[in-house]
């Protein structure tokens, strides 16, 4: 009698992982039919022909194949390899922006000689507009900031609604560019806010409840740290008119990444280097997003051979780094056996 219904349960279910499927499947139809089954034949033949499964419960499943596939404890190697992978992205991305917000402050305050700050050199001096937009470019700043720190805390929920609300302003502002050829604040280009903003905050999926949860203090202490050691040479730099030297942002992402990735090689190539290959397989996900924002950003050098060639060497660097840990991200994605999830994880 529920033949029909049944069959539109189990190609809604097939969005679960292969694995979850054998352990709960017939569980989970069964217990999606007890909600529409009522013992009258004639009734129940017609629900088969007639009902489908609702919005709510397809996004229950969805939401729970989101959360198997970049999986929590219990789930099998490959699939929580490529979580706890996405996570320690994720969170690399927002410490990036907690970075990037920390000098928008510091710089606002230097250049309105806040705390009895001496004036800064001309090569650091920037306009103070008024007007909303300003306001909105600075308290979006300051979300990146709780945005990583509540990540880094465990506060998952609050970090995913506020990172959902941080970038909003950037979206608005590149639509008004758009429409009208002028930004209103420096939120960046359509590549940026793809990579860097919406990207990050969909994959913050996930965090969720299975997750284990990151170690906080490495990673709070990890942004004075990358201010200190990233930040503050390349404003130093900048005082001294040296501003040509630099590379710009995509090319700096392109050599921190490969940095990272020299540095954690000897790791990733020792076999008995426990939890190698996660931050071996984070690292490979960095330099993918790297690699294609600096391959976007190339458009704009089109008439400038030397800084095409530069670009190209950035690429090449970060390609050559990432083929170190590569190896390593791709033996940690080996799928081995192991304890399923409780049954309180099952959307039915």
């Amino acid at each position: 009698m529920s033949g029909d219904l049944e069959r539109r349960y189990r190609r809604v279910l097939r969005l679960l992982p292969g694995w979850y499927r054998q352990l709960w499947e017939e569980d989970m139809v069964a217990a999606f039919l007890d909600g529409w089954l009522t013992g009258d034949p004639e009734a129940d033949e017609y629900i088969s022909k007639a009902a489908r499964p609702e919005w709510a419960e397809v996004a229950s499943v969805a939401g729970l194949a989101a959360r198997l596939y970049l999986g929590g404890a219990g789930a099998p190697r490959r699939y929580f390899t490529w979580g706890q992978a996405i996570r320690r992205a994720v969170l690399t991305v927002m410490l990036v922006h907690a970075t990037l917000a920390l000098d928008v402050l510091v710089l606002t305050a230097w250049n309105r000689r806040l705390f009895g700050l001496p004036a800064p050199p001309a090569s650091l001096m920037t306009p103070s507009p008024g007007g909303a937009w300003p306001a909105v470019y600075y308290a979006v700043n300051i979300a990146w900031i709780v945005v990583f720190a509540a990540l880094a805390l465990g506060h998952y929920r609050a970090a995913r609604v506020l990172a959902a609300l941080a970038i909003v302003p950037g979206l608005a502002a590149l639509l008004q560019a758009q429409l009208t050829g002028i930004m209103p604040a420096p939120f960046g280009s359509w590549a940026l806010w793809v990579l860097f903003n919406l990207v990050p905050v969909a994959a913050m999926t996930a965090f969720h409840r299975d997750a284990p949860p990151a170690a906080p203090w490495p990673w709070l202490l990890a942004l004075p740290a990358n201010y200190l050691l990233v930040v503050v040479p390349l404003l130093a730099i900048q005082a001294t008119g040296n501003s040509a030297w630099l590379p710009d942002f995509p090319g700096l992402c392109c050599l921190l990444v490969a940095l990272a990735c020299l540095a954690h090689a000897p790791r990733a190539w020792s076999r008995q280097a426990d939890g190698s290959g996660v931050w071996s397989l984070t690292l490979t996900l960095l330099a993918a997003v790297a690699g294609a924002y600096r391959i976007i950003t190339l458009s704009g050098y089109l008439h400038d051979p030397h800084l095409i060639k530069v670009s190209l060497a950035e690429l090449l660097i970060l390609a050559a780094a990432a083929a170190l840990v590569a190896p390593d991200a791709a033996r940690a994605q080996a799928a081995t056996p192991a304890p399923p999830p409780h049954r309180r994880t099952m959307a039915a």
